[in-house]
């Protein structure tokens, strides 16, 4: 090869330019032993290319199961669910007996006050005979 050829070959390497089958000839030309002097530099580069190209990776991959969480995730979703209806009906049933009860409650304690309300009227009632009869003494007392 012309050495020429290869300088502008490197050229167009450096710059990203070259096809494939260019750069398979630059990797012959750096893997002979002649290679110019001025170009000694770039050798070692071209040679670790083709070595690494053979390399393989030989050790065991651990492949561990990919867990799928999204399933477990709506079952999760699903049970919270119907625990809260169920546990969301009882409450709501058991608050409706305790207003039940509350309004039960209050209606029979209107009726004691009421019942109260009407024995004192007729104690005020029994309490104006006795300011009559205390009157009375008194103008018996005073005519004395």
């Amino acid at each position: 090869m012309e050495l020429d050829n290869i300088e502008r070959l490197l050229e167009k390497y450096f710059e990203a330019t070259t096809t494939v089958d260019e750069e398979r000839k630059l990797r012959e030309y750096f893997s002979q032993d002649d290679v110019a002097t001025h170009l000694q530099q770039y050798r070692p580069m071209f040679n670790y290319f083709s070595s690494a190209k053979e390399e393989r990776y030989t050790k065991q991959v651990p492949l561990k199961p990919r867990v799928n969480y999204y399933k477990w995730l709506s079952v999760a979703a699903a049970v919270v669910l119907t625990f809260g209806i169920y546990f969301g009906k009882q409450y709501q049933d058991r608050k409706q007996r305790e207003l039940e009860q509350a309004e039960y409650a209050y209606q029979e304690t209107k009726k004691a006050f009421e019942l109260l309300a009407e024995n004192f009227g007729r104690g005020t009632e029994k309490v104006a005979y006795l300011k009559e009869f205390e009157e009375a003494k008194q103008k018996i007392y005073n005519n004395n």
